[in-house]
């Protein structure tokens, strides 16, 4: 192994798998962070400075106008007043703080989990199959999980520092290791 490579190792469910890592792969993993920060935040000061963001015309009619299989769900969702309020406020101001969340590299696992979720539901809400099940709403899910995966918020990020922040003689992380599913 050369010194521009790092070698890494998974096992999930019995299975290993292996590889190297060339160290230019930091700044990939730094750019995705940043490019799904800057487009969230982007998206949701959009919708929070607008004033007039309304899901419950997209739940009512989008999913089922274009087959989406949890349709009936959407509707469901769209026709339930005090959901469509909760969406209304939780999908902009959602956007905005994981973009922020993102762009600072801080509660990075957190921030990119709601925005695995929330690209989970843009996908099924928006069900575009004609090119297969893989669109840009999946895509985009696929890459907020690759930046919690690899703790992209310690690359030049705030997570770097709340993690090794002293308690009582330890760094956080140490003292609460849960913190690590919302960090890194």
């Amino acid at each position: 192994m050369s010194s521009e490579e790092v070698t890494i190792r998974s096992t999930v469910g019995g299975y290993t798998a292996e590889g190297r890592l060339h160290t230019l792969s930091i700044w990939f993993i730094l750019a995705l962070r940043l490019m799904m920060g800057i487009a969230f935040l982007w998206s949701g000061a959009d919708k929070v400075l607008s004033g007039s963001f309304s899901a419950a015309g997209y739940l009512q009619n989008a999913p089922p106008a274009n087959g989406s299989p949890v349709a009936t769900l959407f509707v469901t969702m769209g026709e339930t007043p005090w959901f469509v309020d909760f969406v209304n406020i939780a999908v902009p101001w959602g956007e905005v703080l994981i973009g922020l969340g993102l762009i600072v590299g801080c509660l990075t696992r957190l921030a990119a989990f709601w925005g695995a979720f929330l690209m989970l539901m843009f996908y099924l809400g928006n069900w575009d199959i004609a090119h297969g099940y893989i669109n840009g709403d999946f895509a985009y899910m696929l890459v907020f999980l690759s930046v919690a995966a690899f703790g992209a918020g310690r690359i030049l990020g705030l997570d770097a520092y709340i993690e090794q922040y002293d308690i009582d003689g330890k760094p956080l992380i140490n003292r609460y290791p849960w913190a690590r599913y919302f960090l890194g």
